[in-house]
């Protein structure tokens, strides 16, 4: 049998997963790790910010899928807003800034699909953290400890 085969399905449970904080960003938003796929470089989070809050701009070195939960949002860098529903897909090498859009509740929550790193830059243009699956573990892993939490191995192909 190949390694491959013995691969089951798994079905994680949203409230097993805790909210960390996005720090040193910011206290106030919140990134919930389901899975980290270190040979892939890819994540799937869950993003919680309060409405009219911006988070730094950044680059993507990979492609990003984002669906909105709850509330809106937009990059300043572009027209459209998206709501409950919304699907947004980010190519490659493109920079934006996240805002949570006010009067449409008091937050937003999406699921994001991340490959690759996110580069946060500052009103130049110059880096001023990266951001990856290693990074997100460790974020995760150092919260679970803080906490007194059991984590689980985001890493693994088992729930």
């Amino acid at each position: 049998m190949m390694a491959f085969e013995g691969v089951d399905t798994g079905a994680i449970d949203f409230e097993d997963v805790p909210w960390v904080p996005y720090l040193p960003y910011t206290p106030d938003a919140h990134v919930k790790l389901v899975k980290a796929d270190p040979v892939r470089g890819e994540t799937i989070t869950f993003l919680k910010v309060p409405a009219g809050m911006a988070l730094p701009k950044h680059h993507h070195s990979g492609t990003v899928i984002v669906y909105t939960i709850k509330g809106a949002w937009r990059y300043l860098e572009h027209d459209w807003v998206a709501t409950p529903g919304s699907v947004v897909f980010e190519t490659a090498s493109s920079a934006h800034t996240a805002v949570a859009v006010e009067g449409h509740g008091d937050e937003i929550v999406t699921l994001n699909i991340t490959v690759g790193e996110l580069i946060y830059l500052d009103d130049k243009d110059q880096v001023l953290a990266i951001e990856s699956w290693r990074t997100m573990v460790d974020r995760y892993l150092d919260y679970c400890s803080a906490q007194g939490i059991e984590p689980r191995d985001v890493t693994s192909f088992a729930a």
